[in-house]
């Protein structure tokens, strides 16, 4: 049986069954056709010693795509898979060792498709409710694995134009550039329970260089 939620995790819980695209503001959706490849990733977030944490990976520089790239884990649905959440949490068991008997799910997000990539992508948003070690199960697909608190996260934010005419939100922290995909679902799911803290009012725009120089620079 689930725990009892903390405090800070009871408005986003409650957010997510009636949640909507829409209301998500997802653009890049358009331009995907019916056979789009299902995917699923785990957002899971739970209390550290500096408050509330993301579980996060860093991709291996080998990889043919997103090399280097920081993402949640996750990746595409297998026939066996029951769901989304399945998918999910047997990514994060492959890629990060999680123990999936820690963690209770709370809810999707509606799939958000990717146009450039072909995929639909489900953010299943999980309590890690007992916390237990992770870290690099293969280095030939993972780096890095890191829980980061939401508060140094928050610490340093930049807005990132990047390639295909990317523009959005950046963070760098611990020698990581969290963007792209990763940052555009991190900040949806954070602002649906209250957790993001407002953006500045006018966040410095940089390039995908300079953001990786900021990067290292936070490490």
């Amino acid at each position: 049986m689930s725990a009892p939620l903390p405090d800070w995790l009871v408005p986003l819980a409650a957010r997510l069954p009636d949640v909507t695209t829409v209301e998500l503001h997802w653009r890049e959706d358009r331009g995907l056709a019916g056979n789009s490849t299902p995917a699923a990733v785990l957002v899971l977030l739970g209390d550290g010693a500096g408050g509330p944490e993301v579980l996060l990976t860093e991709r291996a520089g080998t990889l043919r795509q997103h090399s280097g790239q920081v993402a949640f884990p996750g990746g595409r649905a297998d026939p066996g898979d029951a769901d989304a959440a399945a998918t999910a949490l047997r990514e994060a068991v492959e890629e990060t060792g999680l123990d999936p008997a820690g963690v209770d799910v709370l809810g999707d997000l509606p799939p958000l498709g990717l146009a450039h990539s072909g995929h639909r992508v489900t953010p299943v948003v999980a309590h890690w409710r007992q916390r237990g070690p992770v870290g690099v199960v293969d280095p030939s697909e993972v780096a890095r694995v890191e829980s980061i608190p939401l508060a140094e996260l928050f610490a340093a934010e930049r807005r990132l134009r990047g390639p295909g005419g990317y523009t959005g939100p950046a963070f760098a922290v611990r020698g990581l550039l969290v963007w792209g995909f990763t940052a555009e679902v991190l900040v949806r799911v954070l602002a649906l329970g209250g957790l993001r803290p407002p953006s500045p009012v006018d966040p410095a725009t940089i390039t995908l260089d300079e953001a990786l120089r900021w990067a290292g620079a936070s490490a």
